[in-house]
């Protein structure tokens, strides 16, 4: 018995266990990747018709041709009662992605409805990304100065024709100051299947989307692909230059609107992003670029959330596979009943992507992935370098560690 109560394989794993039973019951459901925005109830399209408010979309766009006339379109395929229009900021692109936003938008019958704007060169203290948005947010105060909402969204999303019916809906009921969704992401490529499944849990667990809608917590989160904002609520929040240096702009944006108001955060079933990760290194381009950012750029956060992942995640099927070796009974046990409830845990975000159960018990191999990701983040920060995105690589500002920040994202 006293052997069994020092014995490291039966420690590790009943530790590994004891952290996931305090997940399961005590860190707010993340894992049931509820709430969704299809879950809603909504009035049918067409209900209302004057009682629903003006809106305009402001989309950020820098060489995103391959994937701006299908994100256009489905902007213009809203089924939205109320007036709706589209301010596109062309960021520098080089690929003539704002000619063919206008096409897509003349084929879709609404050439009037969008208005493209040119971007002025980036000010020093502003990531590419929140510059454009700020520019387009400012348009679209002389084009609709009384739009009660912004919809920020990104120029690779395929939105659902009800999305923005059901944002409003959302909003105006529950006279919420911001909703956001995440969007499906790609998940067709090996790497895709293993690793975006996880990339949503880690996002979960990060943020549980529970308390995020809760006003009396302090948690606060959002996903950039899709999010609508209540104007005066983001006056009040100081404006969209008021997250002009972070790399994480969604989550940062989300901080300073949960301040004055309350905001919701969802996944979404319908509405997916056509972005592609057919490499290992795109994945890990788009996660290292900003997860150091993340942890807030502590060396002490990344060391702890490291261990904390490789306790959590590697040393269950670890155990397991010592402890058969060693035909120890205990660590086995442990060990594989910590890593079951890791994978029934992971299930619900396997199901919402459509991935077999078995698919759970890979989680660990994600996990060490994202690890490696983290830790490349920390050495390109130590280089002098935060975030690189097409084209573009930022330098973090000296104080920006003292600064809170969100997950993975920003241009």
């Amino acid at each position: 018995m006293a052997e069994a109560v020092t014995d490291p394989w039966v420690l590790l794993p009943a530790a590994a266990l004891a952290g996931w039973v305090y997940l399961l019951v005590f860190h707010g459901g993340f894992w049931r990747a509820r709430p969704r925005l299809e879950d809603e109830i909504m009035p049918p399209p067409g209900a209302g018709r004057g009682a629903w408010p003006p809106v305009v979309a402001v989309v950020p766009a820098r060489d995103e041709a391959e994937t701006i006339a299908r994100s256009v379109s489905s902007l213009f395929s809203q089924d939205y009662p109320g007036p709706f229009s589209v301010v596109l900021v062309d960021d520098h692109s080089g690929d003539g992605t704002a000619g063919l936003a206008r096409r897509a938008a003349e084929d879709a019958g609404a050439g009037e409805r969008l208005d493209v704007v040119s971007s002025a060169p980036l000010p020093q203290g502003w990531t590419g990304k929140v510059w454009a948005i700020s520019q387009g947010a400012r348009r679209s105060e002389a084009l609709v100065p009384d739009a009660r909402y912004l919809w920020l969204t990104d120029a690779d999303i395929e939105h659902h024709p009800g999305e923005l019916r059901a944002l409003v809906a959302k909003a105006e009921e529950h006279r919420l100051d911001l909703v956001s969704v995440m969007v499906l992401l790609s998940c067709e490529s090996f790497w895709e299947r293993l690793l975006i499944p996880a990339f949503i849990f880690f996002f979960q667990k990060l943020y549980p989307f529970p308390w995020v809608n809760d006003p009396g917590r302090r948690t606060a989160g959002a996903a950039g692909g899709s999010m609508l904002v209540r104007r005066s609520a983001l006056a009040r929040a100081g404006g969209v230059a008021a997250v002009r240096g972070a790399l994480i702009d969604d989550c940062a944006l989300a901080r300073r609107i949960k301040n004055v108001g309350p905001i919701w955060l969802g996944l979404s079933e319908r509405t997916r992003s056509l972005r592609r990760y057919d490499r290992l290194s795109d994945i890990w381009a788009m996660v290292a670029r900003s997860a150091y950012t993340q942890l807030n750029h502590s060396p002490v956060l990344m060391i702890g959330t490291v261990l904390a992942m490789m306790l959590l995640y590697l040393v269950p099927p670890a155990a397991v596979l010592v402890g058969a070796l060693a035909k120890n009974a205990g660590a086995v046990v442990i060990g594989a009943l910590a890593w079951l409830v890791t994978a029934a845990m992971y299930r619900p975000s396997l199901l919402l992507y459509r991935r077999p159960a078995g698919a759970a018990l890979l989680l660990p191999v994600a996990a060490l992935l994202y690890c490696g990701m983290t830790l490349e983040s920390a050495w390109r920060h130590w280089r002098g370098r935060d975030g690189g995105w097409k084209g573009r690589t930022y330098v973090a500002p000296a104080d920006r560690a003292a600064r809170p920040s969100g997950r993975a994202g920003g241009d």
